[in-house]
């Protein structure tokens, strides 16, 4: 088992329609591209989880949650995917400074 962050919505939804509890695990058949149906998608820290978010989700007031992955396991460039995960905590979600900004912005642009 590995141990990622997931973002949600104010309401824990992703995609506005995919309702995610604590403790709860959700299962998918780990098959297809990446963005697809097939897979749970999360990262590996906090900060990269908002630093991605105006690409990935979008999610206008994101919460931040702790999560256990298990199962079939994908990664393409910052993005995790598994057939199987839950959350487990909720934590504070990472303040983002411009420099931090900008420093993400140069090295994905290399």
């Amino acid at each position: 088992m590995t141990t990622n962050y997931k973002l949600t919505d104010q309401n824990m939804c992703t995609r506005r329609v995919y309702q995610w509890v604590l403790g709860e695990w959700h299962e998918t058949s780990g098959a297809g591209d990446l963005c697809g149906p097939g897979w749970l998608h999360c990262y590996e820290s906090p900060l990269l989880a908002v630093l991605r978010n105006p690409g990935d989700a979008a999610i206008q007031t994101p919460r931040l949650f702790l999560c256990e992955c298990e199962g079939a396991e994908k990664i393409e460039a910052l993005k995790r995917g598994y057939s199987r995960m839950r959350i487990v905590k909720e934590m504070p979600l990472p303040k983002i400074t411009l420099e931090q900004c900008v420093i993400f912005a140069i090295h994905c642009a290399v």
